[in-house]
């Protein structure tokens, strides 16, 4: 067996280290500036977001890129009823909740909407008894999106506090098609030192050991 210093195809140490770095200061951002996001950097983001692993090679992500303030504004109210709806739904939380800030939609450089395209149905490759795997390349996307960005020390929050057949409507996305983030990219003042829902007090992680088994599901 090879020892650690003998895999092929090994990144060396600086570049491993800066995988593994981005991976743990990666943050899910609510607090941005305003100052737009130079068009190479985003460019670089896209294609990272592009080049992600996705089931049967079927690239089920579709991009909308919001330049309108008037639509931005719209999008804004729409997570705003969501917020309220879900605030409602926590009952004794429910104060608490509305404390967090929840997005930076009207604060971000950039706002991306990532949708499901409206032709997926015809990929089976991957998808015959696990069709959510449409979805679950999208995910990969965005995470390829988020360590970038954090890499070029920009932030970004994924928000799904919306009504997908409201932003559908807004955004004219076809029928088959189905928003499922709404993407605030932008720089921050500071990124968060842990995850911001455990800065606010409002729920801890988990460590690994309690969400590892080994050959069978564990009783907890």
């Amino acid at each position: 067996m090879k020892n650690t210093k003998e895999i092929e195809h090994r990144f060396n140490e600086p570049d491993r280290e800066a995988v593994y770095r981005a991976i743990k200061l990666r943050r899910d951002m609510r607090h941005f500036k305003t100052d737009p996001v130079p068009p190479e950097i985003l460019e670089r983001l896209l294609l990272a977001f592009h080049q992600a692993p996705n089931v049967g090679l079927m690239q089920p992500w579709r991009i909308i890129r919001i330049t309108e303030n008037d639509i931005r504004n719209k999008i804004s109210v729409i997570v705003e009823e969501e917020r309220k709806k879900t605030a409602k739904a926590l009952n004794e939380r429910q104060k608490e909740f509305l404390q967090l800030k929840v997005e930076g939609i009207l604060d971000c450089g950039e706002l991306l909407i990532v949708a499901l395209a409206d032709d997926r149905e015809k990929h089976i490759f991957g998808r015959r008894t696990l069709p959510d795997m449409d979805l679950a390349s999208v995910a990969c996307a965005i995470q390829n999106m988020w360590l970038a960005a954090r890499a070029e020390g920009l932030g970004l929050g994924w928000v799904s506090l919306f009504d997908p057949d409201v932003l559908s409507e807004l955004l004219e996305i076809p029928e088959g098609g189905e928003p499922v983030a709404i993407l605030c990219l932008g720089h921050v003042e500071a990124f968060y030192s842990a995850p911001m829902l455990e800065e606010k007090n409002w729920v801890k992680g988990m460590p690994l050991e309690k969400i590892m088994f080994e050959n069978k599901w564990q009783k907890t």
